[in-house]
């Protein structure tokens, strides 16, 4: 029961026939992370440029719209006709978006190129995780899983760098440009070996019927991004968005994930949980940090890039756990990482603990999420039959990205509520509301594994 699954020594990431698709997938989830983390430190500088400031939340809402949609068409696409065809549709997406945003001489222009960007990183994002688990062996997929989140890890340190560098030294317009450069070669190495295994599913079911609840799920994730644009009637908005926002993840998510069923959509839930509960917190810690103890935006920002080490530390240190039975316990002990972090970072806000213990906080939180969710992410296709692997990624993408937007709006509405008589209570509620969703991935994660006893 307890034997290691361990691949035959000459195999690794970069040997074999998976070498090209091992490079080309690091190389492109680099592409992407750069493009969600380097662009956005520079986008005040393209909307300030294209007279579009009024206009600045739509540049990321509708990146997000555009990359629910796709999440759930390339799912059910890439189990009805294998993942070349949805990896193509994707670089071809994300390329003409990126070309129309670089050469956008309007803010509805660049905004149109960021939904087309969206459109193609959703399809990429399930293609992505079809291809590596149809084409490498499952012994390799924690170690792919740790460079995945090593390759979110360098844009996340270095990105913002880079772009105000790009920004103040050249043109705005390499911020999209650039990754276009680097996305022809990507192609050439990913492309080719998916061609050659590219495996139909006859038999896989049409994924036409989900296409109004994914506008639906798009729609409210937007609604609830810009719903501070609203002014009296945000609670109202909010509200009605995360009501609509749930309806449509009960038609786009397996059965029995809202309800914790053991197995599977448990699996899916805990990828949403924990990726609410860490990213609720990361947009409030430098908020905290500024505006309460004074520390400058540089250093404040700064201080995620603890988190974001430790994210990758934790990926890396799963990668090195063989035996199911310590993978089983330690997904477990990755989500209480995720609450122990949290819960101190909410100490330093409530005053309990020192400012400088909330870097110490947030550090063990990355540990938390970088040991959990790549696990999370392996057990998904170990769990998922061939036939439904691209509908089971897809699930746990759109699931992240639903439960964030969910979490973001809800704490931002308490935030709002109560940071203009009570900024304490404000910034100690987001916390609470993060604490308590990782209090609830820590209890799930038991449900896991179908044949784990409770």
């Amino acid at each position: 029961m307890d034997a290691p699954v361990k691949p035959p020594s000459s195999d690794t990431l970069f040997s074999g026939p998976w070498r090209n698709l091992a490079i080309g997938a690091v190389g492109l989830c680099s592409m992407i992370a750069f493009e969600a983390i380097g662009v956005a430190a520079g986008m005040p500088a393209v909307a300030a440029a294209l007279d579009g400031v009024p206009l600045y939340a739509l540049a990321f809402a509708g990146t997000l719209a555009g990359s629910v949609v796709a999440m759930v068409w390339s799912g059910h696409d890439c189990d009805r006709h294998g993942p070349f065809r949805s990896m193509g549709a994707g670089l071809l997406l994300f390329a003409t978006g990126l070309l129309l945003a670089g050469l956008a001489g309007s803010m509805a222009m660049l905004i149109a190129g960021r939904i087309l960007q969206g459109l193609g990183v959703g399809a990429l994002g399930v293609a992505l995780y079809v291809a590596t688990a149809r084409a490498l062996p499952s012994a390799l997929h924690p170690r792919l899983f740790a460079l995945f989140s090593s390759a979110w890890v360098v844009p996340a340190v270095i990105g913002p760098a880079i772009s105000g560098w790009i920004v103040d030294h050249g043109s705005w317009r390499w911020l999209f440009l650039g990754i276009l450069v680097l996305l022809v070669p990507t192609a050439a190495l990913i492309l080719p070996p998916l061609r050659r295994q590219n495996e139909p599913m006859e038999h896989a079911r049409s994924s036409w019927w989900m296409l109004p609840w994914s506008i639906l799920a798009a729609s409210a994730s937007v609604t609830l991004s810009i719903s501070a644009m609203a002014g009296s009637w945000a609670f109202a908005v909010v509200v009605a968005s995360l009501a609509a926002l749930l309806a449509a993840a009960a038609k786009l998510l397996p059965a029995g994930t809202l309800q914790g069923v053991r197995g599977l959509p448990t699996v899916i839930a805990l990828r949403g949980l924990g990726s609410a509960a860490f990213f609720l917190c990361e947009a409030f810690i430098p908020l905290w940090l500024h505006d309460q103890r004074g520390w400058s935006i540089t250093a404040a920002g700064a201080a995620l890039s603890g988190g974001a080490l430790s994210w990758s530390i934790g990926s890396h240190l799963q990668s090195r756990i063989i035996r199911d039975a310590r993978r089983r316990a330690w997904l477990g002990h990755g989500f209480v990482l995720l609450c122990a972090g949290i819960a101190i970072c909410a100490a330093g806000v409530l005053g309990v603990l020192p400012d400088w213990t909330l870097l110490v906080g947030w550090s063990i939180a990355g540990l938390g999420v970088g040991v959990s969710l790549p696990m999370v992410s392996v057990l998904t296709l170990k769990l998922a039959p061939r036939e439904l692997q691209g509908t089971y990624s897809s699930a746990i993408q759109l699931c992240a990205a639903l439960a964030t937007s969910a979490a973001l709006a809800g704490g931002g509405l308490m935030f709002s509520l109560l940071q203009a008589t009570r900024p304490m209570a404000a910034f100690a509620s987001v916390f609470a509301i993060a604490l308590g969703i990782a209090a609830l991935a820590t209890v799930l994660a038991q449900r896991a594994y179908p044949d784990q006893p409770d």
